[in-house]
């Protein structure tokens, strides 16, 4: 994929017969803010290369791939010399799209999910629904401007972007917390795992389109 250094390619490239049934995606999003180089596998074993240039967002996304047990290459080089807003909410977008794409029509999927993440002293919940329609609510209490090196009011940006890429209902809030640090990575995580579940294939329902509209 350009633009990606080769030492920091997944390791273990999985043969032919292996990705065989895997649903992936390939997407190169470039605008004169942003070029995002982005590979995603939604059946992955958590496996990362990412590159924003923002290091504790770089740390958001690598830990959502491997709680989401997805495998993701994704390299972002934006005008950060202008602000991180570019950065944050196109790899949402991008991330977004990545998923609605592998996902193709989303039949056989149980497209809803959550998950109620403890870390620590803090806790986060989240809730994802691939529904075709977006909307999202996020309320982090992060009481500071800079987590990191990341601006945490883009926080929500990221996520806003994600579920207009995707076209989804997303909705994250911490519940309680101390650390700011904590309360966005309980986020992150939390929003993996429910992203998790509603990628997964409903054996029971089997190849059935999970809506009584005929579409999502």
């Amino acid at each position: 994929m350009a633009g990606v250094n080769k030492k920091k390619r997944l390791a273990g490239a999985a043969t032919k017969e292996e990705t065989k049934g895997l649903r992936t995606a390939t997407l190169d999003r470039n605008t004169t803010e942003t070029k995002i180089a982005l590979k995603l596998t939604i059946e992955g074993q958590g496996r990362y290369s990412v590159g924003t240039g923002i290091r504790f967002f770089d740390h958001m996304l690598e830990l959502f791939t491997r709680h989401g047990a997805f495998n993701l290459e994704l390299q972002c080089k934006g005008d950060l010399d202008v602000d991180q807003h570019h950065t944050v909410e196109d790899v949402g977008i991008a991330l977004g799209e990545a998923f609605d794409k592998a996902l193709v029509d989303k039949k056989g999927i149980l497209r809803a999910g959550y998950f109620v993440m403890p870390m620590d002293e803090t806790l986060a919940v989240a809730a994802v629904d691939l529904s075709g329609r977006v909307a999202c609510v996020v309320k982090t209490k992060v009481k500071t401007r800079l987590v990191g090196d990341l601006q945490s009011e883009l926080v929500e940006d990221f996520f806003e972007g994600f579920a207009r890429g995707a076209r989804a209902n997303v909705h994250l809030k911490t519940l309680y917390g101390r650390s700011n640090h904590h309360k966005i990575e309980a986020l992150f995580k939390a929003f993996a795992r429910a992203l998790r579940v509603a990628c997964s294939r409903d054996k029971q329902l089997g190849e059935m389109l999970p809506s009584t509209k005929g579409l999502l």
